[in-house]
């Protein structure tokens, strides 16, 4: 009973801690992580072990899997060359730079060892990327983050592992390591699309047969990352990869017949898990952080100069991590730059190039995969204690810290000034999207071939053939190249649904008050409200 206790507890504190974070002016990761801190703090109590192959069972393939499906694929394509120097390069470059300094910094700490710790710093998570940076950044910026923390995982991670090989055995071989670790990205991958693809053959054929009930087709989707992430891992491939490539593979495969309710409840759901997962991530983080802190300081007789003295050396790994990224982010920059305008093509973003390289450079958020990462490190090396391993969670929970402080301050001084432009590009598609699917429903309906029927069926059916094509053109105004047509058009739009969206609430409050007075039952109350619903939320929000 105890577990459920915590985990309900919790759950009610990342629904709180978001209505916190309205109130005071914090990103809501740093809430959640002091709320998480303030509860497991001695006088509360509360107390969660943390198994780190649970914690990435549990949280990351779904996160994962959900951050594949959602991003976009062609840009993700168009950018596959500064994501990829970022999510393997920057990890190489990285891991030797930032593992020699940690070991000149901290001599206790042998250099296979710190070439691990600068190894599980590397990765950026694309959980806390999307938590502070949403909707702040210029489009193409986000989309190299987001991408560079779907990719470096795994480089990360193998990076990792690897390094801790040889500070247990004391062997390293460059060519097995880099044979392994494209075996591992690929094998990953290849996993995750082959599963996905098994999963959306399965769901058509269940939809051919009948079998489209919306609950039983979202079950599969929730239990894919999962399964992808299980089976990689068996095969000796990377789980992350395998999660990340099953949700870019589902995006594809969700465009399946008959799944209209199927998609409306696969949104709702993955919405719910997203803002659940995301939240206990960093609650969970700041419960850590008391027991970190008190196993740090443990064996010392001064408490409080020993703390001191290690948060000073997070913050010069975290500097340095710092220069580095920066360092990497300028060079790859002004060498792509140079690439495209030698191939008269003009610049990814429209902001000046250093402030470009800045904001890649904060916008480097460390998070889940590096916490989970170095509490796997293990308690013993050759029969003794395993050197410094308390230090080293200590300072990765430090630069994770760091990390997000520096982005929630940095991020906006960065953006001062800049104003968003809006995404022409996106916006002309989304209004050549609309005309011609208006277009192909007008032409189907005037190739409609009327059936043998009476004339008045006939008649009945003209009219409403007119109607709904007279609502087909109606978007073909909306979407008028004419500025003038257009502001028309959205101001009638606009006056449109709100009248709908009354005399929706209108239909809505009568059919509460036939509830009262018992004059229709709880399931016909159910249904209509159901089609009330959906048919408010086609409306979207009216203001």
């Amino acid at each position: 009973m105890q577990t459920a206790y915590t985990v309900l507890i919790l759950l009610m504190l990342v629904s709180v801690s978001r209505l916190v974070g309205r109130v005071i002016p914090l990103p809501l990761p740093l809430v959640q992580i002091a709320a998480g801190a303030l509860l497991a703090w001695p006088t509360l109590g509360l107390h969660v072990a943390l198994d780190p192959e649970l914690f990435l069972f549990l949280f990351l393939p779904p996160l994962l899997f959900s951050d594949g499906w959602r991003m976009p694929k062609r840009e993700f394509w168009r950018l596959r060359g500064p994501i990829l120097t970022l999510a393997v390069g920057l990890v190489l470059f990285t891991v030797v730079g930032a593992g020699y300094f940690i070991h000149w910094l901290l001599p206790t700490i042998p250099l296979p060892v710190a070439f691990a710790l600068a190894a599980v710093l590397s990765p950026t998570d694309a959980v806390a990327v999307s938590a502070i940076a949403q909707s702040r950044l210029p489009t193409p910026l986000m989309h190299m983050l987001q991408g560079e923390a779907l990719m470096n995982d795994a480089s990360g991670l193998v990076t990792f592992k690897f390094a801790l090989a040889a500070a247990l055995t004391g062997v390293f071989s460059l060519t097995d390591a880099s044979v392994t670790f494209v075996l591992v990205a690929v094998g990953g991958l290849a996993v995750g699309v082959a599963l996905s693809w098994l999963v959306g053959r399965l769901r058509s054929w269940m939809i051919a047969r009948g079998w489209d009930d919306p609950a039983t087709h979202v079950v599969f989707m929730l239990l894919l990352p999962f399964a992808a992430y299980v089976v990689a891992e068996r095969l000796g491939a990377s789980g992350i990869l395998s999660a990340v490539a099953a949700g870019m593979m589902q995006s594809w495969l969700d465009l399946l017949p008959r799944q209209t309710s199927t998609r409306l409840l696969n949104r709702s759901v993955w919405s719910l898990l997203e803002f659940a997962f995301n939240g206990l991530i960093f609650l969970l983080l700041g419960l850590q952080l008391p027991d970190i802190i008190k196993a740090v300081v443990s064996n010392e007789a001064s408490v409080w100069p020993t703390l001191l003295y290690r948060c000073f050396d997070v913050v010069a790994i975290f500097l340095v991590l710092l220069v580095l990224r920066f360092v990497w982010v300028q060079s790859i920059w002004r060498l792509s730059g140079w690439l495209r305008r030698w191939r008269g093509k003009g610049e990814m973003v429209s902001v000046p190039t250093a402030r470009s390289c800045w904001l890649l450079t904060v916008g480097g958020v460390r998070g889940a995969v590096t916490l989970a990462g170095v509490l796997s490190v293990p308690m013993l090396m050759a029969g003794a204690a395993f050197p410094e391993r308390d230090l080293l969670i200590f300072i990765a929970a430090g630069v994770i810290l760091l990390s997000l402080i520096a982005a929630c301050i940095a991020l906006p001084l960065l953006l001062r000034g800049i104003e968003k432009s809006p995404d022409d590009q996106r916006r002309n598609e989304v209004r050549d999207a609309w005309r011609k699917t208006a277009e192909a429903a007008i032409h189907a309906l005037e190739a409609e071939e009327a059936k043998p029927q009476d004339a008045a069926e006939a008649a009945l059916a003209a009219e409403l053939k007119a109607r709904i094509m007279s609502e087909y053109r109606h978007q073909l105004e909306v979407f008028n190249d004419s500025a003038e047509a257009q502001a028309l058009a959205f101001q009638m739009d606009l006056l449109e649904r709100r009248l709908r969206l009354n005399a929706l609430r209108a239909q809505r409050l009568e059919l509460y008050r036939l509830s009262r007075h018992h004059q229709i039952g709880d399931d016909v109350l159910r249904e209509v409200l159901a089609e009330l619903d959906l048919s408010e939320a086609k409306l979207g929000q009216v203001r």
